[in-house]
């Protein structure tokens, strides 16, 4: 071996050594929502920088509960934390993502977006006053589809729920004589539970005449049909990135407050009503492990927005990415450049 190849060996070797040094590992949990989005910015950042991030998809009820107890590095939660409740745990949180609940279904013979729902029959079904698929609420809008007489299975989560709390928020905007935006409640249609967007996904596949509410990258990646809903202004508007991104273009977050904002049932034409953000929580105590995880969603922030559109998600804005970098920065968690 010559003595070039030697020292480019181990300059290569000491360069490895080096940032293996430097690489660090970090752990969260909490909501299902934003699962796919997270560990799939975890593999590229991995990749980019050596930098290990685990996620763990245990539900945003659980998330929250780690992260008060300091049992994880970070959390993330679908149902935000009022300033009050941040202060009283002594937490940071922030915006990550934005993505959408659809209403998937299993109905042999009906396709993909071929379901409407009116928001008269949504509540009907999910506070139990349907009880069968030919119910004349559901049928007025699809006098093209054989639906059939048949009980109709709800698949709703088992588990203390940012996706319910967002779901139900909507919920208590269409019907509020029956519904109140809650994690977790005691459905009064005939409900199949599931733990986790997963759970719920699985529920739906395994038994016909059933509807569910899950994230819609649950819904790519299962194939099952989501239907056609009816929005705020009484439009009829498909799940798609175009029609969430529309909704998404409502949100408001602000620093000051820590960016609580519930973004659900949106103003616009074009919008999609059921989009949620989804929040990262951060013990104020760890400083240090703080600016590794603002590290990571720094990244993704501008090196993930493909990734989150592919999977069906919408990335922040950037004046609200601009807004948590000054967030970041008031409260000195920012990452070291």
């Amino acid at each position: 071996m010559t003595s070039l190849k030697k020292v480019l060996l181990t300059a290569t070797a000491a360069a490895v050594a080096l940032s293996s040094a430097h690489a660090f590992e970090i752990n969260g949990r909490g909501a299902s929502f934003p699962a796919p989005v997270y560990k799939s910015w975890a593999t590229a950042y991995y990749k980019a920088t050596g930098n290990k991030v685990n996620y763990t998809a245990s539900g945003s009820g659980d998330g929250i509960k780690s992260i008060e107890k300091r049992l994880v590095d970070f959390a993330g939660s679908d149902k935000p934390l009022k300033p009050k409740l941040l202060r009283k745990h002594k937490l940071y949180m922030y915006p990550a993502i934005v993505g959408s609940i659809v209403l998937a279904y299993n109905l042999p013979g009906v396709a993909d977006n071929q379901l409407k729902l009116s928001e008269k029959a949504i509540a009907a079904i999910f506070s139990g006053k349907a009880k069968y698929w030919d119910d004349a609420v559901i049928v007025k809008d699809n006098k093209e589809v054989k639906l059939p007489h048949q009980p109709i299975n709800v698949c709703v989560r088992a588990d203390g729920s940012g996706t319910t709390f967002n779901f139900t928020y909507y919920l208590s905007k269409i019907d509020p004589a029956d519904f109140k935006p809650r994690k977790k409640l005691n459905w009064k249609a005939n409900v199949i539970g599931g733990k986790g967007n997963q759970g719920v996904t699985a529920n739906i596949q395994n038994n016909k005449y059933s509807i569910g509410y899950i994230e819609y990258s649950y819904k790519l990646k299962s194939g099952l049909p989501a239907a056609t809903v009816e929005n705020r202004e009484h439009h009829w508007v498909k799940p798609t990135v175009k029609s969430f991104q529309d909704a998404a273009k409502y949100a408001s977050w602000d620093k000051k407050n820590d960016f609580y904002a519930v973004i659900a049932y949106p103003k616009g034409a074009t919008s999609y009503p059921i989009v949620a953000a989804s929040f990262i929580l951060l013990d104020k105590e760890k400083t240090d492990t703080n600016k590794k995880v603002t590290a990571f969603y720094d990244w993704a922030f501008h090196n993930g927005q493909k990734i989150a559109a592919d999977l069906g998600y919408v990335a922040l804005p950037e004046a609200t990415v601009k807004e948590i970098k000054a967030y970041w920065n008031e409260k000195e968690i920012a990452p070291v450049k």
